[in-house]
């Protein structure tokens, strides 16, 4: 576990307690109740790491603030995964993935493999400068590991590991931007939006891309904003939006990612205990990563190729 108190990234501040409340309730414990080995490297901290000499861009609000994080946790995020780890990166808003993600494809790039990524999320964030209402970084997070312009000064020396477009799958999608949808149709990014899932199940949408990384031999990182819960569920975020994901259809789509084998990594941002109910968005998270990491009320065989505590 690795944690990114970043909170300049959205309008609503507070995800910067993310961390904090995703190890009070009680993340590392389940993970080690499933006989785990779990490393907290605890939170990353940028105080007095020096600005590179590029231009920020305009539309970036806090572009330094955010650069400085980037660069560390990419740099950071690598060495972990070089240790044969499996990353869980605690945030903090969802400026946090243009460091882990990156970090990941860099890795997985170096090992001869291609890293997918599956972005559970209210909200598509693919914004650049060009095309962003708010100015808001943490709406523009999968443009730029998609390589889209705009901010390519982002990680300074650090090596920047794109993935294609055609790598990511949005799930749970119920708001977009006119121009971030247009970019979006141009890349032919895919979208199941609560429409699809409404229509066809989480089973079915989750089962296709489940294919479709092993026909390409990948392997899966998973980008869980929280707000792609519906607000019952979650209330502890800075964007709500209506007609999210329920608890059940959550909870089966971490158990067939188990099922999988193919999750490598995994991100959990935009959690902000100030807007929270006693705990519960966070309690609810750490039950779903328990999810996904094999946790079952009833017996099942587990599959050969899931992720164990012997790996």
């Amino acid at each position: 576990m690795l944690g990114a108190p970043i909170d300049m990234g959205a309008s609503q501040r507070g995800t910067l307690m993310g961390p904090a409340a995703l190890r009070t309730a009680g993340l590392a414990t389940l993970l080690e109740s499933l006989d785990f080995e779990v490393v907290d490297h605890g939170d990353l901290w940028v105080a007095g790491i020096p600005d590179p000499s590029d231009e920020p861009p305009q539309n970036a609000n806090h572009y330094r603030e955010i650069q400085r994080w980037t660069r560390l946790l990419s740099h950071r995020a690598h060495d972990v995964a070089k240790s044969g780890a499996v990353p869980i990166f605690l945030g903090g808003d969802h400026t946090l993935s243009m460091g882990s993600v990156n970090a990941m494809a860099r890795h997985w790039q170096e090992r001869g493999r291609k890293l997918f990524v599956l972005w559970l999320d209210a909200h598509a964030d693919y914004n650049t400068p060009a095309t962003t209402i708010t100015a808001n970084m943490h709406g523009m997070s999968a443009a730029f590991l998609c390589g889209e312009p705009g901010l390519d000064g982002l990680l300074g020396k650090e090596p920047r590991a794109s993935i294609d477009p055609g790598q990511l799958e949005l799930f749970g999608t119920r708001s977009i931007d006119k121009l971030e949808k247009e970019l979006m149709r141009t890349r032919r990014i895919r979208v199941a939006d609560m429409r699809q899932i409404d229509e066809f199940g989480v089973a079915v949408l989750i089962r296709r891309l489940i294919e479709r990384v092993k026909e390409s031999d990948g392997v899966l990182h998973v980008s869980f904003d929280v707000d792609f819960l519906d607000p019952s569920v979650a209330p502890g975020v800075g964007t709500t939006v209506p007609g999210g994901a329920t608890y059940r259809e959550a909870h089966l789509i971490m158990e067939l990612l188990h099922d999988s084998g193919l999750v490598r990594s995994v991100d959990i941002v935009e959690l902000n205990p100030f807007l929270d109910e006693r705990g519960r968005t966070a309690r609810t998270a750490v039950e779903l990563i328990g999810s996904l990491f094999g946790q079952q009320i009833a017996d099942r065989p587990t599959p050969s190729n899931a992720i164990s505590s012997a790996e």
